[in-house]
């Protein structure tokens, strides 16, 4: 909230200025972070925490974070599911590439993958997850070794080892979905892809100087 009227109204309030002026008016923040449900499942292949909680990166491209998140909807009185697949870079803290799909398969993390190979061709960050099957099966390692990254992996049942994706799942959620009740599949669908690009070109950042992820983006090119 500091950021943007700062920002947008050219002005130099401090946050405890505007903190006291949103008690005035009752404004409330909905942040908050969702704990995760660990799941446990049989993996192919395994990999060492090599990130180990360094949640800094001095480029872009240096360290991506992925993981996949659930969603639903009432058709009638019916509830159904999506799930978004997403790969965020720790420097800008922008979302690479992300898929959403009625189905948490293979299929939606391997095109999410290869989506953001494709955007960023010159890339080979480390590559961290946690244990999902999707993440810990031969075919998906052998695509990693394609793009020449190393692999990182969450400890088992240890959803801090990958923190921030986690902070943005929670974002996300509480700026966009908790507040509301989606009925159909297409109207959650746009929510989330409008969401994805307001964060990445409009949603100002402390931890990135006041700039949204994508100005950070391009202030290191520059």
């Amino acid at each position: 909230m500091t950021i943007t009227i700062n920002r947008e109204h050219e002005v130099h309030y401090n946050k405890k200025r505007i903190y006291r002026l949103m008690q005035i008016l009752h404004l409330k923040s909905v942040t908050r972070v969702k704990k995760k449900k660990y799941i446990p499942s049989t993996p192919e292949i395994t990999a060492e925490n090599v990130l180990n909680r360094d949640f800094h990166a001095d480029a872009p491209n240096e360290k991506w974070l992925t993981d996949v998140t659930e969603f639903k909807y009432y058709d009638g009185s019916v509830v159904k599911k999506l799930y978004l697949s997403a790969i965020l870079d720790l420097y800008d803290r922008r979302i690479v590439a992300y898929k959403i799909g009625e189905s948490n398969n293979n299929e939606l993390v391997f095109s999410t993958f290869d989506e953001a190979v494709d955007l960023n061709p010159d890339a080979h960050p480390l590559f961290h997850s946690d244990r999902g099957f999707q993440y810990t099966n031969k075919a998906f390692r052998q695509k990693l070794v394609n793009a020449g990254m190393m692999q990182s992996m969450s400890r088992a049942g240890r959803c801090i080892d990958n923190g921030p994706m986690e902070g943005y799942w929670g974002i996300l959620k509480s700026e966009i979905y908790y507040l509301r009740k989606f009925t159909s599949k297409i109207e959650l669908t746009e929510a989330i892809e409008v969401y994805i690009a307001y964060y990445n070109t409009k949603r100002y950042q402390f931890r990135l100087h006041c700039m949204t992820p994508m100005e950070y983006h391009k202030a290191y090119a520059a």
